[in-house]
């Protein structure tokens, strides 16, 4: 299921990326939420491909996260190493859990190792999920190179928030 991304001129396009702060250093915040994972979905944008990570209007606080790339991802806990297509990799953690205060599992992907179709995509290889533990949930994300990216939290009107990383097509 793809973003619902606004597909922009050339010229525009050309623009609104030049104006966006890129690089491929580790991109972090550190708070906690209790606004748990309700779903991962991905778009495609003249100059860059998004994946989102969607957490419910429920709880408190501002989704923290942690993007970086990295040699590996391993699930957490058992430290088992979790393989991505691509030329380079993105450790996403978001300091959100994929379960509610109860326990209960909030997000159920059907195959783990392709959270969102990214088929077709020219940056994006695959989509993983490596885990949830103690309030945290990582992923990889395989891409075709060590590209510039960008992370960010957005708020919806319902108190819900996204986490929305953008890694661009090229340097």
């Amino acid at each position: 299921m793809g973003v619902g991304i606004t597909q922009a001129t050339p010229s525009s396009a050309a623009t609104s990326c030049a104006a966006v702060r890129w690089g491929s250093l580790t991109k972090a915040t550190s708070p906690m939420t209790a606004h748990p994972l309700t779903g991962v979905r991905s778009g495609q944008h003249p100059c860059f491909d998004r994946l989102v990570l969607d957490l419910a209007p429920v709880g408190s606080g501002y989704a923290g996260y942690n993007v970086s790339y990295v040699s590996s991802v391993r699930t957490p806990g058992s430290g088992r190493s979790v393989s991505v297509r691509g030329g380079a990799v993105l450790k996403v953690t978001a300091n959100a859990p994929m379960y509610d205060a109860a326990g209960r599992a909030t997000y159920r992907p059907t195959n783990s190792r392709a959270l969102t179709n990214v088929a077709g995509y020219r940056t994006f290889r695959q989509v993983a999920l490596a885990g949830s533990y103690e309030g945290r949930t990582t992923i990889a994300l395989g891409v075709r190179a060590r590209l510039p990216m960008r992370a960010f939290v957005l708020t919806s009107g319902d108190g819900g928030q996204r986490l929305v990383i953008d890694v661009q097509h090229r340097w």
